[in-house]
């Protein structure tokens, strides 16, 4: 990757610190201070991570918890994006302005010591009897704060007194100092300690922005006070001086080089000049109904980011299919009473209805039962066969004597013999989540007649995996740093190569299937797992004759892969190995975003014990797909394992969602058609105003970064953000009083409906990956041009004076708890299935107390809701955190009530983490 920044720019060692822990080589380049590396940004911005061609992360922050993914998991992601924001919006720009006032005029700004001091001694608060800053480890916000602080606390302009006014802050500085890698990272900046070395890159930027900043602070001096309803001056966040020029000049010139979203025309193929981008997500079994976690851990997401690339203009393919064949559909055409084609057009039209329905905007959605499929498949085989890349050997399976066949993993059930789990599966033990093989079961049953098979050897083909490791090794290194892994697709990936692969089968004694093409083969089917990701290639096939553009043209396409993580191995190790070995300029995955797993309430999804919401039932809870959409990527388990609650379901709508930004784009919307005839007005923008672009443009910016990495519930809180900044411009300027006062009173209240209208405006533009029906709705009631519909890096002016907009209405509306109460009592199901680890046995009874009635228990919901959200205000106004604390323990008290009025233990299951992926 390549690092490009000024010398002595001290945010680098942000960079260089993180570089160092995760031991990423970085080929650092030296430029300008003025400079202009990321050519489509307006402004200068230094130092940039490239880590791609012409992919850049231009936030410090973001490109150091990059550089960090791989070896440092977040335990408290939010705390950690807490202490970021708060480094950027007031460390930052403090310390920034003493250091620049500091080598300017050769002398300090009492004023500006002071207003470091404030930041450094919330920080000595919170880091009181603390190793680190946001948890047991140390994480990105550690390096940023200390990065920031370091040459306020260390050499020639070290603020007097550190240490003695903030021990807690200045012990966490000096033992991160003498860590091996912060002290190789300060070397590298401050070369040997020489604090004078940031004097150029501060100067050389200095005037102009030192100019806005003394004029800013003067005009806000000079607005009129504040009542007490509002907040004061200090407690405003203050944009650095660079971002309110940048967003002043793009918001009266940005429009005319904002993009025209391009139109799109099927059949889309890949386009010299463009960014070609193969989307897929993992092919969904068709023999059962998804359920939530299967939707957000491959289709949902996928959408998501392929409609966020088509804002872009990037030239992207989303491709999708019914993964049809295999052991799993015969069982399931066997339990119907079906045939197995009977059991694939069922419920591939149960898959496309449920999809439908959530809004998921496949360019192609097909099946793996078609002739391309049997003819991509099996040229494949060929050609990795004439390269000699398949062996033969045989196999020891179990082989029932009454059903005359050998019986696939899924047609076998016997005891664990790992933890004696009495119904363990062929291929895998759902108690201890261990991979085991068929004849290893202990008293082991045809599941079809329930008889004892008997184990036999039967011959079959494999992929020679040793065979192709070199060639996978390069390609995965090329990848890794060049493309957008998350951490536990590479943890996984890694497991499997690291001790060397081994050949691993690819035919299967079954009906159901490709037929393996080979002579003395021909009773014989591809396993699926060699066969299904096949199934994106034909299903491309399927779509457009010109399918090679998209997967021969390794050279112009990049793809991406959405997937859980139990799927990564195959996508990772088997699929490329397969098309290395086939060596014929197959496009192979660059790209792979996996999700960890998303739970049920306390337990998991479960059809056979009617436990969770299945897509079919959804659509019949009388909530619209985009309120489901927008809560399964708010919980989207990226780092780790979460979990689908209604509690929590109803607290974020009624508290994001319609609190604020429903009540911010009506509140606005509302304001302009009844007060100006539904018409914006002139905006004529004051200093507060600048600063309120400059934030939202920081919003917009780090969603844009988001987004570019695939991390989508990150990019959702910037969308909110963003309305929390508007709901404050709203509250503190009051036009619903300034519209009853004088005439110039009048002007400015048109001014502040129609800038909050154009922040409705770009908001229903970014929440399109994530609710396109609310999106349409916001669009529709702006009469919004299309030509707004495109991610540009700046917020710009979409609605100008004059322009009409429609009729205002409500977005979103109130889940009541009492209809929360009727969800959770209709999908609790059996409940969840108890451990069997330390018992052994089928499963054990849940101990539970008598549950109380559904009036107090819908009492006690209501109070669980008010209360958190009452803990969610105090923490966002940022109150002190003993207050904070005693209202915690509050909600964590009404918590237990409920659990024990519900029937369950009110004590909270202890132990878990993250699970280890699957091989």
């Amino acid at each position: 990757m390549k690092l490009y920044t000024d010398e002595g720019n001290f945010q680098t060692l942000k960079l260089f610190v993180a570089g160092e822990i995760s031991n990423v080589p970085l080929e650092v380049i030296y430029v300008n201070s003025d400079e202009r590396v990321v050519k489509y940004l307006s402004e200068r911005r230094l130092p940039v991570l490239e880590v791609h061609p012409d992919k850049f992360l231009f936030s410090c922050n973001a490109a150091a918890r990059f550089l960090l993914s791989d070896v440092v998991v977040e335990d408290n992601e939010s705390a950690v994006d807490q202490w970021l924001d708060w480094e950027s919006a007031c460390l930052f720009p403090s310390v920034f302005s003493y250091l620049l006032t500091s080598v300017e005029k050769n002398k300090t700004d009492d004023s500006l010591i002071q207003n470091v001091k404030s930041h450094i001694k919330h920080l000595d608060t919170e880091l009181k009897g603390k190793e680190y800053i946001a948890g047991e480890q140390l994480t990105v916000a550690d390096i940023a704060i200390f990065a920031t602080l370091y040459p306020a606390f260390s050499g020639k302009l070290a603020i007097k007194g550190f240490g003695t006014e903030f021990p807690a802050a200045q012990k966490w500085l000096s033992a991160l100092s003498v860590k091996p890698e912060f002290q190789m990272a300060v070397k590298a900046v401050y070369r040997e300690g020489d604090i004078a070395v940031l004097k150029d890159s501060l100067t050389k930027q200095s005037a102009p922005l030192r100019h806005k900043e003394v004029q800013l602070k003067q005009q806000i001096q000079k607005q009129p006070s504040k009542t007490k309803e509002e907040p004061a001056v200090s407690e405003k966040v203050i944009a650095d001086p660079v971002e309110v020029e940048a967003a002043t000049k793009a918001w009266l010139n940005g429009k005319k080089v904002c993009p025209e979203p391009l139109e799109r025309k099927h059949p889309i193929l890949p386009e010299k000049g463009r960014r070609n981008m193969l989307i897929t997500s993992a092919l969904p079994y068709v023999n059962n109904v998804p359920h939530l976690g299967n939707i957000i851990g491959c289709v949902l997401s996928a959408d998501v980011f392929s409609r966020y690339c088509r804002l872009r203009n990037y030239n992207c393919l989303y491709v999708c299919g019914t993964d049809e064949y295999g052991t799993a559909t015969e069982t399931k055409a066997i339990a119907e009473g079906l045939t197995p084609q009977q059991i694939c057009d069922k419920y591939t039209e149960i898959h496309r209805q449920i999809y439908n329905w959530f809004n998921i905007d496949f360019d192609y959605f097909g099946r793996t039962t078609t002739k391309q499929q049997t003819s991509i498949a099996q040229d494949i085989f060929w050609q990795l066969h004439k390269k000699g890349f398949i062996c033969k050997d045989s196999v020891e399976q179990l082989h029932c004597k009454n059903c005359d066949r050998f019986l696939a993993d899924r047609f076998v059930e016997g005891i664990c013999p790992l933890c004696s789990f009495e119904d363990a599966r062929g291929d895998q033990c759902d108690a201890c989540g261990k991979l085991i093989n068929a004849t290893e079961l202990l008293k082991p049953k045809c599941k079809l007649c329930k008889n004892s098979p008997e184990v036999r050897s039967s011959d079959h083909l494999f992929l020679d995996l040793p065979k192709v490791e070199p060639k996978l090794q390069s390609h995965l290194t090329k990848v890794f740093a060049s493309g957008t892994w998350t951490n536990n697709a590479k943890v996984i990936t890694n497991s499997w190569i690291r001790d060397g692969l081994k050949p691993r089968c690819i035919s299967r004694d079954l009906k159901w299937g490709t037929p393996v093409p080979l002579e003395g083969y021909t009773d014989k089917v591809f396993y699926v797992w060699f066969d299904a990701p096949i199934g994106y290639i034909s299903i491309t096939a399927n779509y457009t004759e010109q399918w090679e553009s998209w997967w021969k043209n390794a050279d112009n396409v990049e793809m991406y892969n959405f997937l859980g993580k139990d799927n990564v191995p195959f996508h990772s190790v088997i699929f490329p190995a397969t098309l290395l070995g086939a060596d014929d300029n197959y496009t192979i995955v660059n790209h792979m975003s996996a999700t960890e797993y998303l739970n049920y309430e306390d337990g998991k999804f479960s059809k056979s014990r009617e436990t969770g919401v299945f897509g079919d039932q959804a659509r019949d809870t009388g909530i619209p797909a985009d309120i489901y959409r927008f809560y399964l990527l708010f919980v989207r388990p990226e780092t780790q394992d979460s979990s689908f609650s209604w509690d929590d379901f109803l607290l974020k709508n009624n508290s994001e969602l319609l609190n604020n930004l429903g009540n911010f784009i009506n509140r606005a919307l509302m304001f302009v058609s009844n007060s100006f005839g539904g018409v914006i007005q002139e905006m004529v923008l004051t200093v507060d105003d600048y600063n309120l672009l400059a934030l939202v443009n920081r919003e917009l910016q780090t969603y844009i970064d988001n987004m570019e990495s695939a991390r989508l519930r990150d990019s959702i809180r910037n969308i909110l953000n963003i309305s929390r900044l508007g709901n404050q411009f709203m509250q503190e300027n009051k036009p619903w009083l300034l519209v009853k006062g004088s005439d110039t009173d009048k002007r400015r209240a048109g001014s502040v409906v129609s800038l909050a209208a154009n922040i409705s405006c770009l908001l229903s533009v970014l929440v399109q990956p994530y609710m396109p029906q609310i999106s349409a709705t916001i669009q529709g009631q702006l009469n919004a041009p299309s030509s707004c519909n495109a991610v540009y890096q700046d917020f710009v002016c979409h609605l100008p004076p004059g322009h009409k907009i429609g009729t205002p209405s409500p977005l979103f509306q109130k889940i009541e708890a009492s209809l929360i109460a009727e969800l959770k009592k209709k999908f609790a199901g059996k409940g969840p299935v108890p451990s069997s680890k330390a018992t052994g046995k089928k499963g054990g009874e849940q101990k539970t107390g008598v549950a109380a009635s559904p009036e107090e228990i819908e009492k006690l919901q209501a109070a669980v809701t008010s209360q958190g959200n009452k803990v969610r205000e105090l923490k966002t106004n940022k109150a002190e955190k003993v207050i904070v604390d005693a209202e915690v323990k509050k909600l964590l008290d009404l918590k237990k009530q409920l659990a024990v009025a519900q029937g369950n233990d009110p004590e909270p299951a202890k132990g878990g983490g993250k699970k280890k992926g699957k091989k």
